[in-house]
């Protein structure tokens, strides 16, 4: 018999506690696992710093509630950690403003692949009605008890790491680049003779002027890719040549190829993210909203006939 279990609601904050406790240490050993150097304590205030261009230490008091003390720990722990750096605030020298570093930036793209899965598993954890708190900790411990949470979550991750694999650009996948582009152009518009000339050769026209080409690995086999090309205002990316093979659409891969531009622009340093597109794309546009695009003017000039929209993600 679980004493805690029969204590029933008088013993609510224990029990509450327990599960806390539990899944701290829970996703330390998913942290440990993929070499990590992480606390799971660190996470609220971190991502508050990750979601800011530079925040103060009241700030993130305030934000997540808790003590000054408790906070200053927190963010000494990052310093040491070597995840965050501290700036002097340019028009007050008293205020210290808290961005991450250089790792931190670095440590943050291996902790969102996480941070999602975690997610998903407390949501497919915690999926089902009861009458009451205490009835849904009991259920929720319950679930913990069949699986760990650190299996469910490690499990998850290892499945989709190795079905879906984005990487950088390689000769090899130089053909995958131009076959995926003109299937997709010939599927909605219309292949131009310019169209031909980038697309054979992406390290003249796009890795050589600084550009970043990816590609989406599905079981091994090539399936998406997209490219972000620098334009003359500095640290500006356009998204752009993005195209996922039909047999694969449904799967969510070009949001994925999406997720890591924004954010591989970010540890670029990017100011933003442009795009150009077409209205009659309209299940695109939506994605696009969704991930925080807006529509801007189109300028006169545009270098694409068949573009009829612009779209910026301010980073």
């Amino acid at each position: 018999m679980d004493a805690l279990q029969g204590f029933g609601e008088i013993g609510l904050g224990s029990r509450l506690k327990r599960v806390s406790d539990y899944i701290m240490k829970e996703t330390q050993l998913v942290y440990d696992y993929y070499n990590i150097d992480f606390d799971p304590y660190l996470f609220p205030a971190f991502k508050i710093i990750a979601n800011k261009k530079g925040v103060t230490n009241t700030e993130i008091k305030d934000a997540l509630r808790l003590s000054q003390p408790a906070i200053t720990q927190t963010i000494n722990k990052l310093i040491l950690k070597d995840l965050v750096s501290l700036n002097f605030n340019e028009l007050d020298k008293r205020k210290k403003i808290i961005k991450l570093s250089k790792k931190g930036r670095s440590e943050l793209l291996k902790l969102k692949p996480i941070w999602e899965q975690i997610e998903v598993t407390i949501k497919t954890y915690t999926r089902f009605s009861s009458e009451s708190l205490i009835e849904h900790l009991n259920k929720l411990e319950t679930q913990f008890m069949k699986t760990s949470f650190s299996t469910k979550v490690i499990e998850s991750l290892n499945t989709g790491t190795n079905d879906l694999i984005i990487g950088n650009y390689k000769k090899e996948y130089k053909n995958h680049f131009y076959d995926l582009n003109i299937e997709w152009l010939k599927t909605y518009f219309y292949v131009e003779d310019y169209d031909h000339e980038v697309l054979s050769d992406p390290e003249k026209y796009i890795i050589n002027k600084g550009g970043y080409i990816f590609f989406a690995k599905y079981k091994g086999s090539v399936v998406g890719t997209v490219a972000l090309m620098p334009i003359n205002e500095s640290r500006v990316f356009e998204l752009t040549k993005m195209a996922v093979s039909p047999n694969f659409r449904g799967l969510k891969i070009g949001q994925k190829l999406m997720q890591h531009c924004i954010d591989f622009s970010k540890t670029q340093h990017s100011k933003s993210l442009l795009l150009y597109s077409n209205t009659k794309l309209e299940n695109a546009i939506y994605i696009y909203r969704k991930y925080g695009f807006i529509e801007i003017p189109v300028e006169t000039n545009s270098p694409y006939k068949r573009s009829d929209i612009k779209m910026e993600l301010k980073l």
